[in-house]
């Protein structure tokens, strides 16, 4: 009975923090861990509880991204032009097309931003399968455990996903027609290398990849205060290791 009522306090205490990032939600299971008998909880509660805090930060994370200016106002994820066309980009601002360079850079960032609305239901099947054995690797593993997991679970479903949202997205924020329009400019600059006016497979990939870095810094909220918080549950649930 006590473990039950044990349980059923730290699942109430994981449900009511859905706004808190996954450090905060793992820092009071363990204050309900710290009140208790190292009888404490079984592997599948503790496996319950991590999936919970899982889902919280893959919402706290596709919400950021796919937010106005979720992508476009993050310099770290923010998508630019594709490497080969960075050259191009220069010389299209160098002869006074630099607002029309502005202008695709925003609208494909406006298309990651519309793909992303497409990340949790995918991210929440991965953590939904998820076994306890994988959960357990992700509280004993590594500061990207938990990130590897999803990209080995979830990467190919992302970008099937994302392509032709990532497709729709960019016709219609404009970012395939401005980028066709530089491509084709900037291919009738005499005596320069010819670039491939073809934007989707470019645009869907940093997107995808902007998603698992925001990802990555949900999980490094999880272990930043301090790893040995997570040592501490399972020590409880397993006793000494």
């Amino acid at each position: 009975m006590r473990k039950l009522i044990l349980a059923a306090a730290f699942m109430t205490t994981v449900s009511s923090c859905q706004s808190q990032n996954f450090g905060n939600i793992l820092k009071q299971a363990n204050d309900v861990l710290s009140g208790t008998t190292s009888g404490a909880l079984t592997t599948e509660e503790i496996g319950r509880g991590l999936k919970e805090a899982l889902t919280v930060g893959i919402k706290n994370s596709s919400s950021q991204a796919s937010a106005l200016n979720g992508y476009l106002g993050n310099q770290t994820i923010k998508l630019l032009f594709p490497p080969e066309a960075q050259k191009v980009e220069q010389k299209l601002r160098d002869i006074g097309l630099g607002g029309e360079c502005d202008k695709f850079i925003t609208a494909l960032n406006r298309g990651a931003e519309k793909a992303a609305e497409k990340a949790v239901p995918i991210f929440v099947d991965a953590i939904t399968k998820m076994t306890i054995q994988d959960a357990l690797g992700i509280l004993k593993g590594d500061k990207d455990a938990a990130t590897n997991y999803l990209k080995r679970t979830s990467s190919q479903a992302l970008t099937n996903a994302f392509a032709p949202v990532m497709q729709e997205a960019i016709n219609t924020t404009g970012a395939t027609k401005l980028y066709g329009d530089i491509a084709n400019t900037y291919n009738k600059i005499p005596f320069t290398q010819k670039i491939n006016p073809d934007l989707q497979q470019y645009a869907t990939q940093k997107a995808v990849d902007g998603l698992f870095l925001l990802v990555a810094q949900e999980e490094q909220k999880i272990r930043e205060n301090p790893a040995a918080r997570v040592s501490d549950i399972l020590k409880r649930v397993f006793g000494a290791q």
